[in-house]
């Protein structure tokens, strides 16, 4: 079945994270991605690892990292730098439906290949600028990369373990928490320019922001200072508006308790063989076990201690309480629900070497994801591409190889 945006041609002018997963999303959704790389080189994360991928001669490929957000598209190394290079992408641009970028403030401006200059040859063109503070501001400027954003963003100041704990210092996530949220806005906007476009015929410009992104998703902890005038701090693995809702040490490793309701808390209690913190005024709701936080955790530890995580989690779980383990990666793949769900991908290149992949979250029931297309090796689409979208012939194909406008 064709994808919700079969029909669509996105030119893909990002690298490295953010546009590249807006746009690995978008091929996944059935458009037709192109990603204009740098002849000889390519996007940076080519280069981003190990591990790498292993070719079919056996030599090194791709890094795993370039893997995680290019699926689906074609590869088309085009010198940007070059009058003859920026003249194609300007023709590509003309026969596209979206384009994505994510250079620095008025970096493509010089090429000619900016939101004015191309709206110039495609009126209906949705154009998304993808920068680490935005189009404006004193740091519009600025040149932003996800770790700094985390900080400035505040997220880093409300994860890691709280003042005096040992290990306690501000922590950034695992992964690129404001590069991959920033794409997945851009996905949001993109979308429904696609619509407002169904509906007016207009093209639009849209400007997204990594700190904004990052900012916009700090969701409840944000209000927690806006409504109440505090700024929250860090609390390691504990909830700052739900209790008990963190990890506690079990006999053998931890369990995750995420406690949400006032019957729950009475049926974890009684479970655990502590029904008279059940009945204790100052825990049967939920706002006194917030306020009595440091008086309830240290007591319910002990209990939590006597037995093992998967005792707990059989015991809880039958009740209805909800709890969890904490498993490394190895273990999430190996999770009867992630296998069955269908989360770990395969997909085979043309020269016979498989690359395993993530699938994509979001389940059609009737325009389902279809994952024929790896990440591309770099220039696996030039050729294919400007023969098909622009309509070169084989001739002006040599001419522009030899001049090294295109690889």
């Amino acid at each position: 079945m064709p994808g919700p945006l079969t029909g669509l041609r996105v030119l893909d002018l990002s690298r490295v994270l953010a546009g590249p997963w807006a746009t690995q999303m978008l091929a996944d959704f059935g458009a037709e991605v192109i990603k204009i790389e740098k002849p000889g080189d390519g996007d940076d994360t080519r280069g981003w690892g190990p591990p790498f991928v292993t070719n079919g001669d056996g030599s090194r490929g791709d890094a795993a990292y370039f893997q995680s957000a290019n699926r689906g598209k074609w590869s088309v190394c085009i010198d940007m730098a070059t009058a003859e290079g920026q003249a194609l992408i300007r023709d590509l641009a003309a026969k596209s439906d979206i384009v994505i970028e994510n250079f620095k403030v008025g970096g493509l401006k010089k090429y000619d290949l900016d939101y004015e200059s191309l709206k110039a040859v495609n009126e209906r063109l949705i154009y998304c600028s993808i920068t680490g503070f935005g189009q404006n501001g004193p740091y519009a400027q600025r040149a932003g990369y996800d770790f700094m954003i985390q900080g400035m963003g505040g997220i880093m100041s409300i994860t890691g373990q709280p003042d005096g704990a040992a290990g306690a210092e501000p922590m950034k996530m695992g992964v690129a928490f404001a590069d991959i949220f920033t794409g997945l806005h851009a996905v949001v906007g993109i979308t429904s320019a696609l619509y407002h476009r169904e509906r007016t015929g207009q093209g639009q410009y849209l400007d997204l922001a990594l700190l904004d992104s990052q900012v916009a998703v700090l969701a409840n902890q944000a209000l927690n200072y806006l409504v109440g005038g505090k700024s929250p701090v860090r609390l390691g693995n504990a909830h700052p508006n739900i209790v008990p809702y963190q990890t506690f040490a079990t006999a053998d490793g931890y369990i995750i308790i995420a406690v949400g309701t006032d019957r729950q808390y009475a049926e974890f209690c009684k479970l655990v063989g502590a029904a008279h913190l059940a009945d204790d005024t100052r825990f049967k709701s939920n706002r006194g076990r917030v306020e009595n936080r440091e008086v309830l955790i240290p007591l319910l530890r002990p209990f939590l201690m006597a037995q093992t995580t998967a005792h707990w989690i059989s015991v809880l779980e039958a009740a209805a309480v909800p709890c969890g383990p904490i498993n490394t990666v190895d273990q999430v793949f190996a999770d009867p629900q992630v296998l069955a769900r269908g989360l770990q991908i395969g997909l085979t290149r043309d020269d016979g070497v498989q690359v395993p992949g993530v699938a994509n979250p979001i389940l059609f029931s009737e325009t389902p994801v279809a994952y024929d297309k790896p990440a591309p090796r770099l220039g696996d689409g030039t050729d294919k591409i400007l023969r098909e979208v622009l309509g070169l012939d084989a001739g002006r194909l040599a001419t522009l190889k030899s001049a090294k406008i295109i690889g």
